[in-house]
């Protein structure tokens, strides 16, 4: 079984747990774009939240109903997304493409953070790079100070939907949750693409013809 089955199995099994009424929220990548079609060919009356343009777009293609933006909204259902890295603690690391900062808020919103994976994704232990958006306003400073936690490398990318520049944290990941506080605490820092297990509910692992099932945090 190849990797792109591996991530079709488990986008499958996530999108089983979508009911008809739910406010739902899609993540960005390879992974995540899996969700869209199995969504759709359940024809179920749904209401999606998008973390990228290229979610919403591929979304509405598929007959999916999507919200303009995510505002008069505080909650939703389920979340489903992608990750570049999953810890055996949970932990995981995102942002690859560079919508983590939307992929966390609607991760935080969410009432059940479901993320699929190919089973390649499995790590033994976090490493970077950790993907970060920081603010153009005083960028040279920020930068700093997160060198003074380890190597950052600002992204020869566009930036990210909500205009803040993309970089990575090169620096070893030893603690997650202690580097998670210590990058929450420099000051340009809009976010970071460590998420805890505690926003985790379920890890689905697309492996040989099923999907394996990993449950952390808020269950």
């Amino acid at each position: 079984m190849g990797i792109e089955d591996e991530k079709r199995t488990a986008a499958d099994a996530a999108a089983e747990q979508v009911v008809d009424g739910m406010m739902v929220g899609l993540g960005t990548g390879t992974t995540a774009a899996y969700v869209v079609p199995a969504l759709a060919r359940r024809q179920l009356k749904v209401r999606c939240v998008a973390t990228s343009t290229a979610t919403a777009e591929a979304a509405r293609l598929a007959g999916l109903d999507i919200v303009s933006s995510f505002r008069d909204i505080d909650r939703l259902d389920i979340a489903i997304d992608g990750a570049d890295q999953v810890a055996p603690t949970g932990w995981l690391v995102k942002g690859g493409g560079a919508a983590h900062t939307r992929e966390k808020v609607v991760a935080s919103a969410a009432e059940r953070f479901v993320v699929i994976v190919s089973a390649n994704k499995l790590v033994e232990r976090l490493g970077p790079p950790v993907p970060l958006e920081l603010l153009e306003f005083g960028l040279d400073a920020t930068l700093r100070l997160i060198g003074q936690l380890g190597p950052v490398r600002r992204r020869d990318v566009a930036r990210s939907p909500d205009g803040g520049v993309i970089a990575d944290f090169l620096g070893a990941v030893d603690d997650p949750g202690l580097l998670a506080a210590q990058l929450d605490a420099v000051a340009g820092v809009v976010a970071h693409g460590l998420f805890p297990p505690s926003l985790v509910s379920d890890v689905i692992v697309g492996r040989a013809g099923h999907a394996e099932h990993m449950e952390f945090g808020s269950g």
